[in-house]
């Protein structure tokens, strides 16, 4: 019966890449995770804050639910008043401001 399963024997010791093979690749991937998730990631959060600091009056912007307005109004509790047209204005916060688009940009439209 003993053709069946087979032996095991222990390891002799060496092993692959030695005893310092884990602590290598535990920082392969914290560099791997730093460069491909985290720091494109704060680039991205410092651009948009970069965005934010720049909106002034008169500036054509767009919104992420998808709305194109001029800025009328800047506030410093962090709120814009968009207008959208001569006659309607909203109120947003400025978070929501995608991106600053090219002056003409409403009335090509």
């Amino acid at each position: 019966m003993d053709f069946l399963i087979s032996n095991a024997y222990a390891a002799d010791g060496n092993q692959l890449g030695g005893d310092y093979f884990p602590m290598i690749m535990l920082i392969v991937f914290g560099l791997f995770f730093y460069f491909m998730i985290m720091r494109p990631q704060q680039k991205r959060a410092k651009a948009h804050r970069d965005l934010m600091a720049s909106i002034s009056k008169g500036d054509e912007v767009l919104t992420s639910g998808g709305i194109i307005g001029r800025v009328s109004k800047v506030n410093d509790n962090g709120y814009i008043v968009l207008e959208l047209n001569d006659t309607t204005e909203i109120v947003i916060k400025r978070d929501f401001i995608t991106s600053v688009l090219p002056k003409g940009t409403m009335k090509s439209l």
